[in-house]
């Protein structure tokens, strides 16, 4: 071997020596996935349990729903999630058992089982919270498939078992953030896939127990994204509400086009969950002014236990009416139109595919709408393209935008007395033109757009 060889031998041998995760290594990069924090953990941090605290001391209109369901029996959809809580708030002892004894019952859901652990921790005897422990290490060891929902409970059964499994716990909280959230989700997110709207509740949960435990904000991996989000769920209501036997909803749009109320539940939950997450922003003031308004406090039994642990009405809210009634996000290809703030505003909505308006108290897809006919949404108008070169653009003074066209493509565009000039469709196939445009416009598709 020349005396080359071995200089490069022990240069390789260095630089493994260097990026070997030795076991000091390994033991910090487990500690900073330690939290500090004492339950309970999960949600009920001493700032927020002690504004519930006051809430029941002054018999508030949540707390005294709420109190009424629990106190007469009443069946509730996820008891160890609402008895936990009545517990941790009111002190209820009887309540807190009642909790324990559901989560050793054999339940499969490891959110409110890590929910039992972290809030009724007191209450558990050492066999009781040995077995909690062991069911969530088994949850733990199951496969993982990556969505939102499952996530953010294997997070809460991570911080659940610090006591009881530290290392376990460390190193589940490390896969959630370095793994799941920075390695695929974040990145997906800025490539313009967002999250799905129906796992926004589960999202804003584990961002609040990271936070809360761990001092990691996820928002800093896909700031534009959170950014927009209050806007983008403001916009992607139906204008109209629906009257329920306790209160009226709001409905979140849906392919289906069809009122799901626990889903519209969930998506006012949502809502105060981020108002909750950064109040002083003043994105969230506007969602505030949104969500507190008494006509659609949740008085059902799987809202009001939702509606009691988010809602702050101490916080100041900004009217939403003075906000936008155009909401285009050319990286999702998201398009929402309204007339107005009002519930009987006009409303187009263009998202996973699906285009639908709210006509007669009810939202209706456009599958079988006339294709190059232009409708008018408060200044905004809109065409289906239908697969036509040729389209016409009545007069207005808002955007214009097509719909139907090939996405991220580059197209040559010619309107009326304008001269010949490229154009790009955005993630959902939309043209967005500028205002004013009017009269006859021909399209021709030239190629597809490079990929991000």
């Amino acid at each position: 071997m020349t005396q080359s060889d071995l200089t490069g031998s022990k240069l390789a041998l260095l630089l493994a020596a260097l990026l070997w995760p030795w076991p000091c290594q390994a033991q910090e990069a487990e500690t900073e996935y330690l939290p500090g924090t004492v339950p309970p953990r999960l949600l009920l941090r001493p700032q927020r349990l002690r504004l519930l605290q006051r809430e029941r001391q002054r018999s508030s209109i949540r707390w005294e729903s709420f109190d009424g369901l629990v106190q007469s029996g009443a069946p509730l959809p996820e008891p160890g999630f609402a008895l936990a809580l009545y517990y941790r708030v009111s002190g209820d002892e009887e309540a807190g058992r009642r909790a324990v004894q559901w989560a050793l019952a054999g339940t499969g859901d490891l959110r409110q089982l890590a929910l039992v652990m972290d809030w009724c921790g007191p209450l558990l005897e050492a066999q009781q919270a040995a077995t909690l422990a062991s069911r969530l290490e088994e949850g733990l060891r199951k496969p993982w498939a990556g969505g939102v929902a499952e996530t953010r409970s294997r997070a809460f059964a991570a911080l659940a078992l610090v006591e009881h499994q530290p290392r376990l716990a460390a190193a589940e909280l490390r896969r959630v953030v370095e793994g799941w959230w920075r390695g695929s989700v974040a990145p997906s997110i800025r490539r313009g896939r967002p999250i799905a709207r129906t796992e926004h509740y589960a999202l804003f949960e584990l961002m609040h127990v990271l936070r809360d435990n761990l001092d990691l904000d996820l928002r800093e991996d896909a700031r534009a994204y959170f950014i927009q989000l209050p806007l983008f769920r403001l916009m992607s209501y139906y204008p109209e509400p629906y009257p329920g036997g306790e209160n009226d909803y709001r409905i979140p749009v849906s392919a289906s086009a069809q009122p799901d109320l626990e889903a519209a539940m969930l998506s006012r939950a949502t809502d105060m969950a981020m108002v909750a997450y950064e109040p002083n922003a003043q994105e969230t003031q506007f969602l505030q002014g949104w969500v507190m308004q008494d006509r659609y406090l949740m008085r059902h039994p799987f809202g009001i236990p939702y509606e009691f642990l988010w809602a702050n009405p101490y916080h100041p809210g900004l009217t939403y009416h003075s906000l936008p009634l155009v909401y285009h996000e050319p990286n999702s290809g998201y398009l929402f139109l309204r007339s107005s703030w009002e519930d009987d505003a006009s409303w187009l909505g263009h998202f996973d595919g699906a285009v639908q308006t709210f006509e007669d108290g009810r939202p209706k897809r456009l599958e079988a709408a006339e294709p190059g006919a232009c409708m008018t949404i408060g200044e905004a108008r809109v065409i289906l393209a239908g697969g036509r070169g040729r389209l016409r653009a009545t007069a207005g003074s808002g955007p214009l935008f097509i719909l139907g066209l090939n996405p991220r493509y580059a197209y040559d565009v010619e309107v009326d007395d304008e001269q010949l000039r490229e154009e790009r469709t955005d993630a959902g196939g939309i043209l967005a033109l500028p205002a004013g445009t009017t009269g006859g416009i021909r399209l021709r598709p030239r190629w597809p757009a490079p990929q991000r």
